[in-house]
C-alpha cells in the first residue's frame, strides 16, 4: 500500500516535468520497525533498571537495620575500632612521607631561641 502511493506520487510529480517512470522500488522499508525495536529495547532498558535501584535501595535499607541491631547490642565497641584503626593507618602513612615536620606541642616552640 505505502509502496503504491509513493510510485504514484512520484509518477505524478515526474511527469509535470516531462519524466516518465518506468519502475520505482523501495528497498529500505524497515525504518519504522527498527525504530519500534530501538524504542521497545529503550523501555525494557528502563525497566531493567528501575528494578536494579529498586533491589539495590532494600539491599541497602537492610544492610542499615542489620547495622543498627548489631550496634545497639554490642555498642560502640566496632565504631571505635574502626576509628583507631583509621587513625593507625594516617599515623603510618604521615610517618612514610618526607615532607611531614613533627613538632612539639606548645605555642613557645619557636619563642625559646636564644636571643
Amino acid at each position: 500500500i505505502v509502496s503504491q502511493k509513493v510510485s504514484e506520487n512520484l509518477t505524478e510529480r515526474a511527469g509535470q516535468f516531462g519524466l516518465i517512470l518506468d519502475d520505482i522500488s523501495i528497498t529500505h522499508l524497515q525504518v519504522a520497525q527498527q525504530d519500534a525495536e530501538k524504542a521497545r529495547f529503550l523501555v525494557e532498558k528502563a525497566e531493567q533498571q528501575k528494578k536494579a535501584a529498586i533491589i539495590t535501595a532494600e539491599g541497602d535499607a537492610q544492610a542499615a537495620v542489620l547495622l543498627a541491631k548489631s550496634f545497639g547490642g554490642a555498642g560502640e565497641g566496632l565504631v571505635e575500632l574502626r576509628r583507631i584503626e583509621a587513625a593507625e593507618d594516617i599515623a603510618y602513612q604521615l610517618a612514610k612521607s618526607r615532607n611531614v615536620t613533627y613538632l612539639p606541642q606548645g605555642q613557645n616552640v619557636l619563642l625559646n631561641l636564644p636571643t
